[in-house]
């Protein structure tokens, strides 16, 4: 299996100059570096974005957040709350990286879409950014109406690891009795630390996103000390998925992390969660944010936002 010729050019592309683990140590000052959002032409329109703070964990310092309102005269009523987390490994990326998708989402299904800031690795390691993450869900649920959102209508959605910490959340927010939670929308989510699928050693180097940069990320998120085996962490190990809200996992082909992303759907599926995967042919890890570019990305885009406007 392979890129498309044009998945291969942007792949190729995103790689050049992009540091790599077979080059030597990675550095994380570099990799933010190279992740930095440059200036974005052609992005969506939304009515309002707005950057704001809601309250953090306990004993910890509030979480930014920007929130995207694509109604422009103030009067949608009962609209889906998205509550978003960016991937780049818990280590990179933030809420400008991701500004292009967020609106999309926003513009295309309507919903308020709210990004989370979160603490990243490797200076606040594992729980730190679920716990953030969590927060934000608990204060943006408990506001829905205000925001005129219906509360029955909360999603929440990532990717890469944003994908992780959205799954996480739904996780999460089932066991501790916190905030209903509609939907989840998880994008290539990185799901299980053990990185022994089919697919990490098929797709482990050559498109863009190496299974050894996935190591290393997973290394810094879960430091020396840290517990794979939890199901915060790793959401494909947990124990029984039941009671989990309904899932849509986009998932590239050519993706050390596709298989991991079919397991845990066919989990929740075992366990009564209804789940849908879209296989994207031919597609690499972070495509979707070849919107204009790729007609894939556009398409999973649109797809996405069809499934959100049917919760």
């Amino acid at each position: 299996m392979s890129l498309t010729p044009a998945a291969r050019r942007f792949a190729d592309a995103l790689s050049h100059g992009f540091p790599d683990p077979a080059d030597g140590p990675l550095d994380v000052a570099a990799l933010r570096r190279a992740s930095s959002a440059g200036p974005v032409r052609g992005l969506p329109g939304v009515a309002r974005v707005s950057d704001t703070a809601a309250p953090g964990p306990p004993g910890a310092p509030s979480v930014p957040v920007r929130i995207y309102d694509p109604d422009p005269d103030g009067t949608a009523d009962g609209r889906p709350l998205v509550v978003f987390c960016h991937g780049g490994g818990w280590v990179m990326c933030d809420l400008d990286t991701h500004d292009g998708l967020c609106r999309e989402l926003a513009s295309r299904t309507g919903a308020l879409v709210m990004s989370v800031d979160y603490r990243r690795a490797p200076e606040h390691r594992f729980p730190a950014a679920l716990l953030d993450t969590y927060a934000v869900l608990d204060w943006a649920a408990g506001r829905a109406r205000e925001l005129r959102c219906d509360p029955d209508r909360v999603v929440v959605a990532g990717d890469s690891s944003g994908g992780n910490l959205a799954a996480a959340v739904a996780l999460t927010a089932r066991d501790s009795g916190g905030p209903a939670i509609a939907a989840q929308l998880l994008v290539y989510p990185a799901l299980d630390d053990r990185l022994e699928t089919a697919s990490a050693t098929e797709y482990a180097t050559g498109f863009f996103h190496t299974t050894a940069h996935m190591r290393w990320y997973w290394q810094q998120y879960l430091g020396p000390q840290g517990d794979g085996a939890d199901p915060r962490a790793s959401p494909v190990r947990a124990a029984d998925p039941a009671g989990l809200p309904p899932a849509l996992l986009i998932l590239p082909e050519c993706d050390p992390l596709r298989d991991e992303g079919i397991r845990y759907a066919e989990q929740l599926r075992e366990a009564g969660v209804p789940a849908e995967v879209r296989l994207e042919r031919g597609m690499f890890h972070g495509f979707l944010g070849a919107t204009g570019v790729l007609p894939e990305a556009d398409a999973a885009l649109g797809a996405a936002a069809r499934w959100l406007l049917g919760i």
